[in-house]
């Protein structure tokens, strides 16, 4: 179903969903103007959502995605990768005394190629998930996969990341006319929880062109705090592609999503199109969405609706 805002005219590509204090935060990718990460509010998880423009205010910064923001000690940390010269797509780091920013002080967290990002605490401290490339693959899938590294303080990595999901599957390839002879793969936007004895990691694997586009997870059963030593094992189907997320009769691309538990339930909120945009050449054209959860001993499924949750 999709997610109600008010301006109509405005497509939300990444959706990152942050509750604080009674109220709904919704931060989304923004290549265009104004200048920086477009964020809405909310009084409930189904809206309206408010349009509240740009929320950073970065330096000589331009092209922003999939930014997402945690609260620690009163403070709000956004981490979201941005272009700087001819650093495309660094992640970078910024604070500010609300959520809806501005965000300034911004530092760059990594001398490379690394976005999606997602900031979890536990009792062992800061972990970061995101995700970079990596061209020496044992399993010659090379391409883009999901990492975890430990943070010092939410400024600080301890530059020592770890890859927990690879590619496996032709539906990760991004586009198949890219590289035939060697294709490119892509698996991004990690996001983690934890539910009773299982922590789990979802993640997005394709291209958000092609209708492969979707959304999967991997899971352990571990009571482990350093996320950096807990061992995901990604969800199959006996081996095969099983993804939580993919198109269905009316929507498509369904990928790049966060995971929010209200009210005892949990929902992902990820955004699609619709089948018309294809037909109009308007692939761009990713609004946020949100459907039910469910997760249960180690298993992830999804309830969708067109019209309702």
């Amino acid at each position: 179903m999709k997610l109600i805002f008010d301006r109509t005219e405005k497509y939300q590509p990444d959706p990152f969903i942050f509750e604080d204090e009674g109220k709904f935060y919704i931060y989304v990718t923004n290549n265009g103007e104004p200048n920086g990460v477009e964020a809405y509010s909310a009084d409930s998880l189904l809206g309206p959502y408010r349009y509240e423009g740009a929320v950073t205010a970065f330096k000589d910064a331009t092209d922003y995605w999939a930014p997402a923001v945690i609260k620690i000690d009163g403070v709000y940390y956004m981490y979201v990768s941005c272009v700087k010269g001819d650093k495309f797509e660094h992640m970078h780091v910024a604070k500010a005394e609300s959520p809806l920013g501005p965000f300034t002080d911004e530092k760059m967290l990594y001398d490379r190629f690394s976005i999606d990002a997602h900031m979890v605490k536990t009792e062992a401290g800061l972990f970061l998930f995101y995700a970079e490339n990596n061209t020496d693959c044992a399993n010659g899938r090379i391409g883009t996969r999901v990492f975890v590294d430990r943070f010092l303080d939410p400024y600080t990595p301890a530059n020592e990341p770890r890859e927990l999901i690879t590619p496996d599957f032709d539906e990760e390839i991004f586009t198949p006319s890219y590289r035939e002879d060697n294709p490119w793969h892509t698996v991004e936007g990690p996001f983690y929880f934890r539910e009773g004895e299982y922590q789990y990691l979802m993640y997005s694997g394709g291209c958000f062109q092609d209708e492969t586009y979707h959304v999967g997870y991997a899971v352990a059963k571990s009571d482990e705090e350093d996320l950096t030593k807990v061992n995901f094992v990604k969800h199959t189907n006996g081996d095969r592609f099983a993804p939580v997320l993919i198109k269905n009769e009316y929507e498509e691309g369904t990928g790049h999503h966060s995971v929010i538990k209200h009210e005892g339930k949990y929902y992902a909120i990820y955004h699609a199109r619709d089948y018309m945009y294809r037909e109009n050449g308007l692939i761009e054209a990713r609004d946020a969405r949100i459907c039910r959860l469910h997760v249960a001993d180690g298993i992830i499924t999804a309830e969708r609706y067109k019209d309702k949750i």
